[in-house]
């Protein structure tokens, strides 16, 4: 197809580190890329010096203009809207694009006229995703607020206390693996210390959609909860699963976590907001809130923040570990990259023959958009 390969750093990202590994950058000629563009630091922020990617004379270092000038322009995570404005017409973008929750973003690539490809929304005939790290996002979020609550929690190395109370939102991939990731306080050697102690363990409860919204039944279930853990994928993002005044039954010592990262989206009308409301939207650089952040105020008049607590947030929770994480979205990508290169556009089939081609075609911008619009 004779395409060129533009490659992103995601430097605009508070705290964001990781780029793509040499492995992938090096298949993608033999993908079908005439060229590969990486912009100019590409793989630094993990180490990574130039020589590690430049095996091939396709393969070269450029400013970011020139690689915003590429046909297939690839970054995990979806630049902000002033790198949208620069892309080319007709090129194709291939990122994390979280179709259901940007609207305004998937409205200004339609007029843009760019084939955007969400790599969130790349799933399998059974709508599994394809390009998917829940794994240690669960991990990393979970490991980080049992932390925060063993600083907080006076008893919680005590052999007399009683079992710590996790409440996971959600019974999807992210939900199973944090409750997993609860039952071993995110971190094995701790749980094995704490074992050793004689402490008791964790009990986790899930809680679906379908009971989520029972008001009575969940508060008397936060009551009890020292970890609330948000892994929802909502219908309605406008909607909370937690409305901001149901936190107040909570323990002084219980901790929030957002694993759903959903952001506030105030370009909508109601607006976009996180599933557990107030919780304020982290990044890379700060995933830790105080009841006394700033963070919190700043959410004043957007939705209600009067009941706080140890809250942690994430955009990118993977991005904790960059290298591990990398190394999995690389292997995902490949597959993707692959159709993108060698099968052109208009072959691009939610019902077609091979399994790779639908699964890319579902997270076309303009196929999604008929399957999930009315």
């Amino acid at each position: 197809m004779g395409l060129s390969v533009g490659l992103l750093r995601m430097s605009e990202h508070p705290g964001e580190r990781r780029d793509f590994l040499p492995r992938l950058v090096k298949a993608l000629p033999s993908l079908g890329a005439d060229e590969v563009v990486l912009e100019d630091g590409y793989g630094s922020g993990m180490g990574i010096r130039d020589e590690g990617y430049l095996s091939d004379a396709r393969i070269r270092c450029a400013p970011r203009d020139d690689v915003l000038e590429q046909d297939v322009v690839l970054v995990l995570r979806c630049p902000h809207d002033e790198h949208l404005q620069r892309l080319r017409p007709g090129s194709i973008l291939v990122s994390m694009l979280h179709y259901a929750t940007r609207p305004g973003r998937n409205e200004l690539l339609g007029d843009r006229g760019i084939t955007a490809v969400s790599l969130d929304s790349v799933t399998d005939d059974h709508g599994r995703r394809l390009v998917e790290n829940l794994e240690l996002t669960a991990w990393a979020g979970v490991e980080a607020s049992f932390r925060e609550l063993s600083l907080r929690y006076g008893w919680f190395a005590v052999p007399q206390r009683a079992p710590i109370r996790v409440t996971v939102l959600g019974a999807g991939a992210l939900g199973a693996h944090a409750m997993h990731a609860a039952t071993r306080y995110g971190d094995h050697e701790l749980r094995d210390a704490l074992h050793r102690a004689g402490v008791p363990g964790v009990e986790v409860a899930v809680i679906d959609h379908d009971l989520s919204w029972h008001e009575d039944y969940m508060l008397d279930r936060l009551r009890c909860t020292d970890l609330l853990v948000d892994a929802t994928l909502r219908r309605d993002p406008t909607v909370p699963a937690i409305p901001n005044g149901w936190l107040e039954v909570m323990p002084e010592h219980a901790v929030l976590l957002d694993l759903a990262a959903d952001p506030y989206d105030l370009t909508t009308d109601p607006p976009g907001i996180k599933g557990i409301e107030g919780v304020p939207h982290g990044s890379l650089s700060q995933h830790v809130f105080a009841p006394d952040d700033p963070a919190w105020g700043r959410l004043e008049g957007v939705v209600d923040v009067r009941v706080r607590r140890v809250s942690l947030s994430c955009d990118a929770w993977p991005g904790v570990r960059p290298r591990d994480s990398m190394e999995r979205y690389g292997e995902q990508v490949e597959a993707v990259m692959e159709v993108v290169l060698s099968v052109p556009l208009a072959a691009w089939d939610r019902r077609g023959t091979h399994h790779r081609v639908r699964a890319v075609a579902r997270a076309e911008l303009e196929r999604w958009k008929a399957t999930h619009t009315a």
